[in-house]
C-alpha cells in the first residue's frame, strides 16, 4: 500500500468533526505554501482600525439605543 493509500484508509476511519478539521488545517497549511510572504496578512493589522469614529459614544448606550430601534 502506497504512503498516500495509508494516509486516505487513516483518514476515512477519523469521525466526520475530525475530518472536517483536518481539512481546515490542510487549507491553511497549502495557502501558506502557495501565497508569497508579502501576500500574507494578520487578522493583528486591524487592531484600532476605525477608532476615531467612537470616540465620544459611551458603548453601552449605543447598544442600547441599538436594540431600541429593533422593535420599530
Amino acid at each position: 500500500m502506497s504512503a498516500y493509500q495509508n494516509i486516505r484508509h487513516q483518514i476515512e476511519n477519523l469521525t466526520l468533526n475530525e475530518q472536517l478539521n483536518l481539512l481546515m488545517e490542510l487549507g491553511v497549511l497549502l495557502r501558506r505554501q502557495t501565497l508569497p510572504d508579502s501576500d500574507r496578512r494578520s487578522i493583528l493589522e486591524l487592531e484600532g482600525l476605525g477608532k476615531e469614529i467612537w470616540q465620544g459614544i459611551e458603548a453601552q448606550s449605543y447598544v442600547n439605543q441599538e436594540r431600541d430601534s429593533w422593535n420599530g
